[in-house]
This record gives structure tokens, sequence and C-alpha cells, in this order.
């Protein structure tokens, strides 16, 4: 027997990481039952807080070319960078309005501003930590406004603590493995994440493998990656990360 070609034992070595069926009978994305008030809680050094918020805004949003808002104070700028527009989905690269907010107090009134404003599709927030300014009752004006106003807002909270909040939806997200390019098993895959909805008013509490495929955010059972374990880092040798 020849031995395996790469792509043949790349594609044993690593398993896509949403090729396994939802069976959760709890929320799943295109449910149309989204909150309009979300909080992610993810590491700041990974950028999956911001890339899940972006996606699972897109999906609820698709067909709307709207521009959207996305507001950041400055220590989430530090810890995530400013976003890149090339590297967003080509569906929002024409449409990003950003806000770089000195401190929290100024990120959550251009927040607030921004949900107050109907010709938007959508907010996203970065937030830094746990700042006394975002304190229970600025969120329920967050949600208050957003109600009102019917703009979703995808509140992304970097490095925090899971402290009171008004948000519909609760999440706590890390980056999970990618699943394979098409074509080229070396080439990034789509990008995935692994979601863990902690509180919800109209949902249990669940966990799952989220991914943008391009075409739809897509769900699959969390217990898919645990029994297909993917390794994420793998050494570089003598060739640099940053090589082209």
């Amino acid at each position: 027997m020849t031995d395996p070609t790469p792509l043949a034992a790349f594609s044993r070595r690593r398993v896509p990481a949403c090729a396994a069926p939802l069976r959760d009978a709890g929320w799943r994305p295109g449910s149309g039952s989204a909150a309009l008030h979300s909080e992610l809680f993810a590491p700041g050094h990974e950028g999956g807080g911001a890339g899940l918020a972006l996606a699972m805004a897109l999906d609820q949003s698709r067909g709307d070319d709207r521009p959207f808002l996305w507001v950041q104070d400055k220590a989430a700028l530090r810890l995530g960078g400013r976003p890149y527009r090339p590297g967003l989905p080509p569906a929002l690269r024409g449409r990003l309005i950003h806000v770089a907010a000195a401190t929290p107090q100024d990120a959550l009134f251009a927040l607030e501003e921004g949900l107050r404003c109907r010709d938007l599709a959508f907010v996203v927030g970065e937030i830094a930590g746990n700042p006394r300014a975002l304190s229970l009752t600025a969120s329920r004006r967050l949600s208050l406004v957003a109600q009102k106003h019917g703009v979703p807002l995808w509140l992304v909270r970097l490095d925090a603590a899971q402290d009171l909040s008004s948000a519909r939806m609760r999440w706590q997200v890390r980056s999970a493995a990618s699943s394979l390019a098409h074509w080229n098993p070396d080439a990034p895959g789509a990008p995935a994440w692994r979601g863990t909805l902690f509180r919800a008013r109209a949902h249990p509490p669940g966990e799952w493998i989220l991914c943008d495929d391009g075409h739809a955010l897509v769900a699959a059972a969390a217990q898919y990656e645990q029994a297909h374990p993917v390794d994420l880092v793998q050494p570089a040798g003598d060739r640099s990360l940053a090589a082209g």
C-alpha cells in the first residue's frame, strides 16, 4: 500500500469543528428569537468575542445593508487593536462606523447614541474589565434603548468577571478549532467558537461549537469537539509564523 497523500493524512488527524448534528432543543442560529441586548464574555488576547459578535449580528441581519457601529474603549483597543476592514466579512466591509472611546463612560455614551439611530443595522461594543461605569443601571439603560428603537446590541466584555447585567442573553466565548479548508488543508478554515449560553430569558443554558461558513452561522454539539480533540498549536520549526 502506498503512503497516504498529505491531504488524506491531514483529514484523519483533524476533524471539522462543526461536523456534528445539533440535537439541543434550545437556542440555535436563525431561531428568530434573538435578544436585542446580548453580552459576550471573552479572553482579551483571542479576538474571539468580537468575531462571534459580528457573526451573530450578520446572521441576524442578513440582507440588511445598513451601516453598523463598532465602539471600543481605550483598554479594549489596546487588547485587540482596531478593526481591520479587509479582514471583515465581505458583507460588512463597506458598512463599518468605528468609534474609539477614551473611557468606558464615553464608550457607553456612544453605544447608547448608536442604539437610538434606526439607520444602523446593529451595534457592537467592546469594553475591557469591569469598569464602575458599566453598572446595572447603565446596563438597563442600554437594554431599554435597544428595545425602544429596535437596534440590536452585542456587548463584548473582555477579561471581565460575570457581574450583574440586564442583558437578555449572556455568553461565555472562546476560540475553537476552525473547520477544514475545502481545497487546501494548510489554509485557514472557517472561524469557529465555543459558546456557552449561561443566561437567557427565552432559552435554557447550553453549549455549542459555532462556525461561520461564509453563508450562515452554524451550531454543533459542543461534546463533538471533546470527543475529537484537535491540536490548535503546531510547531513552526525554523519557519516564521509571519512568513507568507
